[in-house]
């Protein structure tokens, strides 16, 4: 990804050009060949984009790509050339990675807008706004959360699939994406290392993949374990008590799901984590011991390949050994880490994927995808079958005999997107390996960053970075507030329109765990652009502290 516009007064001048009646002005993140987040290019190949609608046409955009009137292309493009226009003037007024304003403020002008906006100029109005208060991922000072600049190339198929409108939940309503979804799915498998007979389905993202990893493993282990099939009759009353395992950096959506599933979010045991938020094998070990001594059943082990704060890869072999010797489910949380499947450099992190029973993605993270692009997969697609329904009016057995087959039975979801036509586009536009290089990139970058922090004498590293994210602090001159001086140059940063770092707490307790985050997935930043932002973050900070005496 090459040429791309991060520097705000470059996007400001590129969104003051003169609009020409063919070509209006790229949306943010735009770029022309699909290779990563630009500013420039032909609207043709845009991403979310549009340009004003004829006065008084009521039209509205809608479903086929062919025909006129409210639903057709005539309307669609349009409109498309409205939105376009509107995301540059939108972010021409931001002329940041964030609005500069407090929340209330910014709350007050969103409820402004949306009550003014009506008619023929709602969707540029409100698209405006939009984007002017959004925060930008492709300003290489938004760097907080795994929120991606998304490919171009993958937001213009998603326009598609919005045109087109496709319901995952029958055959009759997604002809060509059912047998696409079902492509796409076994080629992801293949990529974690999973045989031939796997299965899996697009989801929201990380936490619905997690529960549907946690319910399958509830429902084969316990069924194995008591014969009855717990997804209709309920949990046994009696019996030992089902325990998960993750560590104590696992996402909270493992206890979530853990509580929706009926088992309690205290069914879960936190595993502790080393210095890194890896969690150690050996403690693994003695806490699944420790509850078949007091009689309870080892139900999951949830091991994290990618932790949100630091990108910690738990031991994947040892936790599939103890699972295994425990006849419990392991599922792994590969929502982050995942995307080092794209990597050769990245990859053998994670060695022992394939061995796991379930598997989260998430595209919308080290993919570029536009949210929400999760992916759920299982080893054996036999294991799915507690999940499998029937409804008649959807995916009814005379249909399926005669090839009509539904991906019904695979998800929680009934009504869904056809998500997966976005990730076969890019795989197809950029392939494996140019995936692979942005993925480098941004591990490149994380490295960069981590020592640009290591060398100022404001600031502390926490670890170096597993792959694009790294935790850090300012060093105030006194060390008491720290926590209240790094958790203030944040919000000041956010207030002022300057920044979007990332904020967390260590596990423990007491004082001292606060900690920054940067989570650096633009692959067009540079290394000097990190730096500059780091720069931020200190003046910010002695701001901080200068405003406190």
């Amino acid at each position: 990804m090459t040429g791309a516009i991060h520097d705000p007064a470059r996007r400001r001048a590129a969104a003051a050009e003169t609009d020409s009646a063919k070509t209006p002005r790229p949306a943010p993140g735009y770029v022309p060949d699909g290779s990563g987040p630009d500013g420039s290019g032909p609207a043709a190949e845009a991403g979310p984009a549009g340009s004003t609608a004829p006065a008084g046409s009521g039209a509205v955009a809608g479903g086929g790509p062919e025909g006129g009137g409210r639903l057709g292309r005539e309307a669609l493009e349009p409109l498309v050339r409205t939105v376009l226009r509107a995301l540059a003037e939108g972010a021409e007024r931001r002329a940041g990675p964030v609005p500069a304003a407090e929340p209330a403020r910014l709350a007050d002008e969103v409820t402004r807008t949306l009550a003014a906006a009506g008619g023929d100029g709602a969707l540029a109005a409100l698209t405006r706004m939009l984007a002017y208060g959004s925060a930008d991922p492709v300003d290489p000072s938004c760097a907080a959360h795994l929120h991606c600049p998304p490919l171009p190339v993958a937001v213009a198929a998603d326009l598609a699939v919005s045109a087109l409108n496709p319901s995952m939940d029958s055959w009759d309503q997604a002809p060509a994406a059912t047998t696409l979804e079902t492509l796409v799915v076994a080629e992801l498998a293949a990529m974690a290392g999973y045989p031939p007979g796997a299965a899996g389905v697009l989801t929201s993202g990380g936490t619905e993949s997690n529960l549907m990893g946690l319910m399958l493993a509830r429902d084969h282990v316990l069924a194995r374990a008591t014969g009855r099939r717990v997804e209709l009759s309920g949990l046994p009353g009696d019996g030992p008590r089902p325990r998960v395992f993750a560590s104590a950096a696992a996402h909270f959506s493992v206890q979530r799901s853990a509580a929706l599933l009926g088992l309690g979010e205290d069914a879960v045991v936190p595993v502790p984590v080393g210095r890194d938020l890896r969690m150690d094998a050996t403690a693994l070990e003695e806490a699944m011991a420790a509850a078949v001594r007091r009689g309870e059943r080892p139900l999951a082990v949830v091991a994290t390949a990618g932790t949100t704060d630091t990108g910690a890869i738990d031991p994947l072999r040892a936790c599939a050994a103890l699972a295994a010797e425990h006849g419990a489910w392991l599922h792994v949380d590969a929502a982050y880490g995942g995307g080092a499947l794209l990597s050769d450099r990245l990859a053998p992190l994670l060695d022992g994927v394939a061995l796991a029973d379930s598997v989260s993605l998430d595209w919308h993270k080290l993919g570029w995808q536009p949210v929400a692009a999760g992916v759920f997969l299982v080893r054996r697609a036999e294991t799915y079958a507690s999940l499998a329904r029937r409804a008649a009016y959807l995916n009814p057995a005379d249909d399926e005999e005669a090839g009509y087959g539904a991906l019904l039975g695979l998800s929680l979801r009934t009504t869904r997107r056809a998500d997966a036509f976005s990730i076969a586009v890019t795989l197809r536009t950029l392939g494996r390996d140019g995936l692979g290089r942005l993925v480098d990139a941004c591990h490149d970058l994380a490295r960069a960053g981590a020592a640009a922090v290591r060398a100022h004498p404001r600031l502390e590293l926490h670890a170096d970075p597993v792959l694009t994210a790294f935790l850090f602090r300012y060093l105030p001159r006194d060390p008491s507030r720290a926590d209240q001086v790094n958790a203030g140059l944040r919000r000041r940063l956010l207030r002022e329109g300057r920044a979007v770092v990332g904020r967390t707490e260590l596990p423990g307790e007491g004082p001292g765990r606060v900690r920054l985050k940067l989570t650096l997935l633009n692959p067009d930043t540079t290394p000097a652009q990190v730096e500059r932002l780091l720069h931020e973050v200190v003046a910010a900070g002695e701001a901080e502290e200068d405003a406190s005496q």
